[in-house]
């Protein structure tokens, strides 16, 4: 019996090492599927009533499942002619007696993208066409390993195009 304990202790403790891991959940795996790319798109919507009206694209290519789309809106540009860009959902109040707004958002999944324009009930679309013609809109996807990191503000463009990188003079528009 003595000579079968110190083959059982050593079994033992073997078992343990072997079916132990190192701890690895809190190893980041990074994300090597996708770089972040921005694209401009002038679209055409599409009357659902009055006062909605929607736009949707394919990506070339389906994102990786967890990458994040971010949307702007061109709303103007500054006086030295630099866009202004406007992170979507976005209210336009359009300042008028009834006090009306028109609200830009968007969704979307791994093939595509959906812009919608919405407005309230007084404000027909129809008769309104300057908020859904002629807008230009900056479609941007970030890796999914940094995804919407906590340190960046989504609604300053800027800060996002330097966090990721982006070179807006590669930045084409999608026919």
């Amino acid at each position: 019996m003595k000579k079968f304990l110190p083959f059982l202790f050593l079994a033992f403790v073997s078992l343990f090492i072997f079916s132990c891991d190192d701890n690895n959940d809190d190893v980041v795996y990074e994300d090597h599927d996708t770089y972040s790319v921005a694209y401009d798109i002038n679209p055409t919507f599409s009357k659902v009533n009055t006062n909605l009206y929607e736009y949707s694209d394919e990506f070339n290519t389906p994102l990786v499942e967890s990458d994040v789309v971010l949307i702007y809106l061109q709303t103007g540009l500054t006086t030295n002619n630099s866009p202004i860009w406007k992170l979507l959902p976005y209210t336009f109040y359009v300042g008028n007696a009834n006090n009306d707004e028109v609200d830009y958002t968007f969704d979307f999944s791994k093939y595509d993208i959906g812009i919608y324009v919405n407005s309230t009930s007084t404000l027909n679309l129809d008769t309104n066409s300057t908020y859904y013609t002629n807008k230009k809109f900056r479609v941007v996807v970030v890796p999914a390993s940094t995804g919407k990191n906590a340190s960046v503000d989504y609604n300053d463009y800027n800060a996002v195009v330097q966090y990721y990188n982006i070179d807006e003079s590669k930045i084409k528009t999608k026919p």
